[in-house]
């Protein structure tokens, strides 16, 4: 961001970091460094909205749950019942897709979010707000 924001303080704009469900909450999973880093990407789009945002600049993150991706292929192939478990805590019953994290991306740059900064968009099917995460 300290490069993109030195051209959008000439222009404005909007920028989406990109973190993960793990932004939000902790794992007993042995992910420690990946959870503090997806922490500390939320706490920068936070900082960095507040102190750009009279500049016309707008900051936002997208927090992906499960999501097919080549980063998620193999720990799908190597445990066949990795996906079933993931599945059963996802109240939509399915990963998400690249896609669908590209259109709420699409979305938060856009004018339609125009008064949207500083926010964290979960993108999980719904897995955060299952109790038993």
């Amino acid at each position: 961001m300290k490069y993109e924001l030195l051209q959008m303080r000439q222009q404005g704009g909007a920028i989406v970091n990109m973190a993960s469900g793990y932004g939000v909450v902790g794992s007993p999973r042995g992910v420690g460094a990946y959870v503090a880093s997806k922490h500390g990407v939320i706490g920068l789009t936070k900082v960095a909205a507040l102190e750009h945002a009279k500049a016309g600049i707008r900051v936002n993150a997208v927090l992906p749950g499960w999501i097919h991706t080549p980063m998620t292929a193999p720990g799908l192939r190597n445990d066949p019942q990795h996906e079933a478990r993931i599945l059963e805590h996802t109240p939509v019953g399915r990963m998400g897709t690249s896609d669908e994290v590209a259109e709420a991306v699409v979305w938060l740059c856009s004018g339609a979010a125009s008064f949207v900064t500083g926010h964290s968009m979960v993108i999980d099917g719904g897995l955060l707000s299952w109790a038993g995460t």
